[in-house]
Parts: structure tokens; C-alpha cells; sequence
């Protein structure tokens, strides 16, 4: 049998990774020069968004019915929480610490822009291979919910991309 997780845990991952999210786009703003000012503007308002994204994520959690929060595995020292936080830490999506840690602030913002649409994209793919392990009666669908979510993310990523190259 393999690993089964509940909408619930796969809600707290996706809070985790937009939480993450955003600090990547602050330290992207942080490590603009003082002439970049607007840059690093744009750069705060993609961490909004990100934390947008984690309160939409967080409401969508604190709304699930209670089945989709049962126990899908004996926790006897309380350790799924710290398993849940290291797979969002570590799926090599959005989110991933060691990408925020990697600016260099030499990135040009098309760079970040390409950098994080890679992220989102690696997130689905993570969203989608997560939806295989959570049962129907454990909000499968909740699931389609975050996948959405992160392609809006890159609608509006591409949005942004495109308008810096026009700038440029």
C-alpha cells in the first residue's frame, strides 16, 4: 500500500510553499539596487500575491468537513507535521527555500519572471502527482482547487514576463 494524504496535509503543504513563495520574491526585492526601486516595488506586490495565495489556501483548509482531515497514517511521536513541511520545503517547486538562498541579486527581472514560472510549473506537476495519494473521500478534488490556483499564478507570471520584455 502506498503513502495517503488527506486534503488537509496537502492544504498545509500548499500554504507552506506560498509562504515560501513570498520570501523568494522579497529577497528578489531586497537584493534590487537602490535605482531599481520600482523593480523591487513589483518584486513586494508578487509576494502579496503569494500571500494572497497562502490565505486562499488556508480558508479553503479551514473550511474542509472533517472527513477530509482523518488520519491516514499512525502518528505516534508527531512527526507529520515536520514530514509535511519538509515535502513542501523540498518538492523543487515554488516555494523551494534554496532557490530564495541562490539570488544573487545580479538576476535580471526577466530572469526571476522565467525562475519563478519554472517554479509554478514544477509545483503542478508536484499537485498533480500529490492528487494520486489522496482518496476521493479525503478531498481529491480540493486538490484541482491548488492545481488551479498555481496556473493562475503563471497566467499572471507571463502577464508580467511579457511586460518586462517590452520594457527592456
Amino acid at each position: 500500500m502506498g503513502i495517503t494524504f488527506n486534503a488537509d496535509e496537502v492544504l498545509q503543504m500548499a500554504e507552506r510553499a506560498e509562504a515560501n513563495g513570498g520570501a523568494f520574491y522579497r529577497r528578489a526585492a531586497e537584493l534590487r539596487p537602490a535605482a531599481e526601486s520600482e523593480m523591487a516595488e513589483k518584486l513586494r506586490g508578487l509576494a502579496a500575491m503569494e500571500e494572497d495565495h497562502r490565505r486562499t489556501f488556508a480558508d479553503m483548509r479551514a473550511e474542509l468537513p472533517e472527513r477530509m482531515r482523518e488520519e491516514t497514517a499512525a502518528d505516534p511521536y508527531v512527526q507529520a507535521g515536520m514530514f509535511l513541511e519538509t515535502m513542501a520545503d523540498r518538492h523543487g517547486g515554488e516555494g523551494s527555500p534554496s532557490v530564495a538562498d541562490a539570488l544573487t541579486g545580479e538576476e535580471s527581472v526577466e530572469q526571476i519572471l522565467r525562475t519563478a514560472i519554472g517554479l509554478e510549473e514544477k509545483s503542478i506537476l508536484f499537485y498533480l502527482g500529490l492528487k494520486d495519494m489522496v482518496p476521493p473521500k479525503l478531498g481529491k478534488d480540493k486538490i484541482d482547487a491548488i492545481i488551479e490556483e498555481e496556473k493562475g499564478h503563471i497566467v499572471v507570471l507571463a502577464a508580467e514576463l511579457k511586460e518586462a520584455k517590452t520594457a527592456s
